[in-house]
């Protein structure tokens, strides 16, 4: 399974997952304009999953579903910027009820964020017969999983980094506490996990005032012991 980061910040977020066959996008936060530059063609995405409506992940969904589906809660769909839509290729996701995008088996679980109805995403490959976990924007995660081979998982902020970053106001450190994940409960749920098949790991959506990368892939590695990416912007 190739995975390709195109952009992962506060400011974007936006990847591309092939298992040979099928060409998944998840996450919109890059425009049509930005994608081109970095090489992408939008006729060659074959469907679109978003996880949240918050714009780092959502705000091009509209000028993607001029070339595919886009795959996403009700909730979600309720908040966003909907003057743009493209209504019949706009398609609902029930959560833990698995659905097919070409050559994936998608099944849909809650995250944990401040938004309508969040989503996490683990993928199956009829193809690569390869499974991938996707899961942002969420303090924890309470499904487990077995056969976890390749794993794209937001390790947002280090606790003490942030408890103590005196740039940060106490309603948004609040905020990132009750809505993203930090270092030790990453490594808590790959403990709880089925890693005996598990092939790669990507760390996501890091913040850039309170994480180290560097200790952030070598600590992942030492609990995984598989290869771990850190996806930057």
């Amino acid at each position: 399974m190739k995975i390709t980061s195109l952009a992962s910040s506060s400011k974007g977020n936006c990847y591309i997952v092939n298992d040979g066959k099928t060409n998944l996008m998840i996450e919109a936060g890059l425009s049509l304009k930005q994608l081109r530059e970095k090489g992408v063609n939008p006729t060659s995405i074959d469907g679109l999953l978003i996880s949240h409506e918050h714009k780092d992940h959502s705000k091009f969904w509209y000028q993607l579903a001029e070339y595919t589906k886009v795959y996403m809660s009700f909730g979600t769909f309720e908040e966003l910027d909907k003057k743009n839509y493209i209504c019949t290729n706009i398609k609902f996701i029930t959560p833990y009820v698995s659905f097919r995008l070409g050559t994936f088996i998608v099944y849909a679980f809650h995250t944990e964020h401040d938004a309508k109805e969040p989503l996490g995403f683990y993928l199956y490959s009829l193809y690569s017969k390869e499974t991938l976990l996707f899961a942002t924007d969420t303090y924890y995660i309470n499904n487990r999983f077995d056969n976890l081979q390749y794993v794209m998982i937001e390790c947002n902020y280090k606790l003490e980094w942030l408890e103590n970053n005196p740039n940060v106001s106490k309603a948004r450190k609040l905020r990132t506490m009750r809505s993203h994940f930090e270092l030790e409960n990453v490594l808590k749920f790959f403990k709880a996990n089925d890693l005996s098949k598990l092939k790669e790991v990507y760390l996501i959506h890091l913040s850039r005032g309170n994480s180290n990368a560097d200790e952030f892939k070598t600590k992942v590695q030492q609990v995984t012991g598989v290869p771990v990416f850190i996806c930057e912007e």
